[in-house]
């Protein structure tokens, strides 16, 4: 996935060519690359395709957010039905439709004889399992296009966040900035990033992961008691869901020092495991255990990918016009956007 990757980054910088000295909008920039990435290399299609798709699901996922912690009635619930619940419904039925749209079309080219399989990637997958002769192994459409919206969202949202606060943090802090730049430029020089050099990449490593305590993009992790069990001293009864916040450990002063609330890269010099005073479970950005996130091996490529490209060629300051405010809807976003300004490198330099 290496090649559609920096394709994907490459289309974007090629955009910034004319703006350098410019402002642009980090946050908004971000998220057009990293749909385009999830739509090439897990759909085989481009970001036009799924344009739609991720607008719908970003209204669905505002809408879930700001009924989070509302309570309903069950009766109430189905004899009359919110403005928001409606709206939901429409939007998941629209979602579908597109998804299956997506399904038909890399269906169609089977039958058609185009093409001798639906193909090795996610959606390939996935349609394969859909036409699985044994009953065991096939999934549903309702699972189908689920995987499909669970990939849409978590694929292109949570790295498109991470890779705004990475940016907003080497903004402000240009010494780290700096650094980053010398390891990969001793690393690739000036050629793309390759996978052998990208897992030689410890700085980057280091800001990736302390933006991830400070402004990673889930801060809430849902889960569900199966059994009845005690928790410290709490007792929690069985088929309730419990929603553990990482935030709440990730800014621990407990763990991680008075400091906690800094932009401190040291702490993570010698890894995770030694990066905190008592345990490498205080630092979850990705989950834990079995149910740890499925694509954070893809996340820190495509991240580590996107960084050293724009570090090669381009200095980053903030904007003046940059105002702080990160709110959460689902992920953790800023409000007002990520302004930053843009120079040219001089290779020659």
């Amino acid at each position: 996935m290496t090649p559609a990757i920096i394709a994907s980054v490459e289309t974007m910088l090629e955009k910034w060519n004319g703006r350098q000295g410019k402002e642009i909008e980090a946050y908004q920039e971000f998220r057009l690359l990293t749909s385009e990435v999830i739509s090439r290399t897990t759909f085989g299609s481009s970001y036009l395709e799924g344009e739609k798709i991720f607008a719908m699901l970003d209204k669905s996922t505002i809408i879930v957010s700001q009924n989070l912690s509302k309570t309903r009635i069950p009766l109430i619930s189905k004899l009359w039905k919110s403005a928001d619940l409606l709206e939901s419904e429409k939007l998941a039925k629209e979602i579908q439709d597109r998804v299956m749209k997506i399904v038909k079309k890399r269906e169609d080219k089977v039958v058609n004889g185009e093409v001798n399989s639906f193909g090795n990637d996610f959606l390939g997958l996935l349609v394969n399992a859909y036409h699985d002769s044994d009953e065991k192994n096939r999934i549903s459409l309702e699972d189908l296009v689920a995987e499909c919206k669970t990939f849409y969202f978590a694929g292109q949202e949570t790295v498109n966040s991470l890779l705004a606060w990475i940016v907003l943090h080497l903004a402000i802090h240009g010494d780290w900035q700096e650094k980053g730049r010398r390891e990969v430029v001793d690393i690739f020089g000036n050629q793309n990033p390759h996978l052998e050099g990208i897992a030689k990449l410890k700085i980057m490593t280091m800001i990736i992961n302390e933006t991830l305590r400070l402004y990673g993009p889930k801060t809430v992790l849902q889960r569900t008691v199966i059994r009845e069990i005690q928790l410290g001293k709490l007792l929690l009864p069985a088929n309730i869901d419990i929603l553990p916040l990482n935030i709440g450990l990730h800014r621990n002063p407990h763990f991680w020092g008075n400091n906690v609330h800094h932009f401190k890269l040291e702490r993570f010099a010698e890894g995770i495991a030694k990066a905190t005073n008592y345990t490498a479970a205080a630092f979850f950005p990705f989950g834990l255990g079995p149910r740890s996130c499925v694509g954070m091996t893809f996340a820190m490529i495509e991240t580590k990918i996107a960084l050293s490209m724009i570090l090669q060629r381009y200095t980053i300051t903030l904007s003046p016009a940059y105002v702080h405010s990160p709110i959460l809807i689902l992920t953790r976003q800023p409000q007002n956007g990520i302004q930053v300004i843009l120079e040219p490198i001089d290779s020659n330099a």
